[in-house]
């Protein structure tokens, strides 16, 4: 069997090879965390510092309002932390999937594709244990879920797919040119900052539709929306924006993904 086999065959493979997808996260995670004496608390560890830093810098010096007085900043920080980490996660873990396993791609056929979605199944599960932990801890400051909740599976899944579209083009780049894998976190550096991780957008109206052209910002938003119970704004426009470039990012990866991984075991 062939990387680069007739496109029907190679979703059929996709599908046969799913256990080892679930083989791959569950491998990713035993080891990020063996012999991590604090173990998988450190998944909450990263996210509650940069909560801390993200409400010190907008909300105490640049002291943007969270809008509703009933929110503390902290939680609107929070509810739009949790999309960006679950991004972040998947695109840096995918960019490093095929060359990290390098050892496997030389010697065996599968469907490389596996690789890059292997990681978003473990940037999903820490999400997952941050969301688990969030909703009582705002449920004890009074801020309570609604029916809204029940859309955050959209919210979810539409950041998994900007996280796969974008992780696609980053894996494939970073076979061919390890450039990528320094250029990476600069741009979820400069990624975190063009994200209303920290701050809400309606309050920036000379911004908003700028920012709209980034599919996040729609994700970041419609956590919000669900999880502070409606007392954020959510524009639906801008997830109409948000849409057809989320389809362009994935068509296009998956295109050039597709396009360079029969010589994936050439060059890795």
């Amino acid at each position: 069997m062939e990387a680069g086999r007739a496109d029907l065959h190679y979703w059929r493979d996709l599908w046969r090879y799913r256990e080892l997808a679930v083989l791959l996260a569950w491998r990713d995670i035993q080891v990020r965390y063996k012999q991590a004496v604090l173990g998988i608390t450190w998944a909450l560890i990263q996210p509650a510092v940069q909560t801390v830093l993200l409400w010190f810098v907008f909300g105490k010096l640049a002291k943007m309002p969270a809008g509703d007085e009933s929110i503390p900043y902290p939680f609107l920080v929070l509810s739009g932390l949790l999309p960006w980490q679950l991004f972040s996660a998947a695109f840096n873990n995918a960019g490093n999937s095929l060359v990290g396993n390098s050892h496997l791609i030389s010697k065996v056929y599968f469907p490389r594709l596996i690789m890059p979605l292997s990681a978003l199944a473990v940037a999903l599960l820490d999400m997952l244990i941050l969301l688990a932990l969030t909703l009582p801890v705002m449920a004890a400051f009074d801020v309570w879920p609604t029916w809204r909740l029940l859309l955050l599976p959209l919210f979810t899944l539409g950041t998994l797919l900007i996280a796969l579209g974008a992780g696609l083009w980053i894996t494939a780049l970073t076979v061919k040119f390890r450039d990528f894998r320094f250029i990476a976190p600069f741009i979820l550096q400069i990624g975190m900052f063009v994200t209303p991780v920290g701050y809400r957008t309606d309050l920036l109206p000379n911004w908003r539709d700028l920012l709209a052209l980034n599919p996040l910002t729609s994700m970041v938003e419609g956590f919000r929306w669900c999880l502070l119970g409606g007392r954020t704004q959510f524009d639906p426009s801008g997830l109409a924006i948000s849409l057809p470039i989320t389809a362009l990012l994935l068509i296009t990866g998956l295109w050039y993904f597709r396009k360079t991984e029969r010589h994936f075991s050439d060059v890795i």
